[in-house]
């Protein structure tokens, strides 16, 4: 098998980052995949490109603290698959396609919008979202250490939890 020289395989890689940060970009306002393809290109590009690297490391950085975070212990694990497994087999509402229901108030292009693909994607999105979490479980369950947390309960090597009502830096 021959092999790929690394300037054409930089090039490729390139190529596939670049293809999937625009899928992902033109997915984004639909159901489905298009956060998760942003993502994996965004990961592809960060492999040749400083800058890439530079930006996507804050955000797995988070990413890596969330899902430590939503997998802590069995009750949260429990609500994340719950909620993952509903998200994905929402999919199952667009490949079902009912008619818009006389309720609904929004114009009629926004009653299911991107038919029976976005629901594919969905669901797609659903089985990885679930990979994705037996994946943080096995990898996090039980360990404390894992979402940032050190001995003071402060986040280590991480940006302070912001969000409204909470302490800067609370963990859990």
């Amino acid at each position: 098998m021959p092999v790929t020289p690394a300037p054409v395989r930089r090039v490729l890689v390139s190529g596939a980052g670049w293809l999937l940060v625009a899928l992902g970009v033109v997915l984004f306002p639909l159901p489905g995949p298009g956060l998760l393809l942003l993502g994996a290109g965004a990961a592809l590009l960060a492999r040749h490109d400083p800058w890439a690297a530079a930006r996507l490391e804050p955000w797995r950085r988070l990413a890596l603290r969330e899902a430590a975070r939503g997998v802590a212990t069995w009750p949260r694990t429990l609500t994340t698959v719950a909620v993952t497994t509903a998200l994905g087999l929402s999919g199952l509402l667009w490949l079902w396609a009912p008619p818009q229901p006389a309720w609904w108030v929004l114009p009629a292009w926004t009653w299911l919008p991107g038919g029976a693909w976005a629901g594919v994607g969905q669901l797609v999105s659903g089985v990885v979202a679930l990979g994705l979490t037996v994946q943080a479980h096995r990898r996090f369950h039980g360990a404390p250490e894992a979402t940032g947390a050190g001995a003071s309960g402060a986040p280590q090597d991480a940006p302070p939890d912001r969000s409204p009502g909470r302490r800067s830096g609370a963990v859990g």
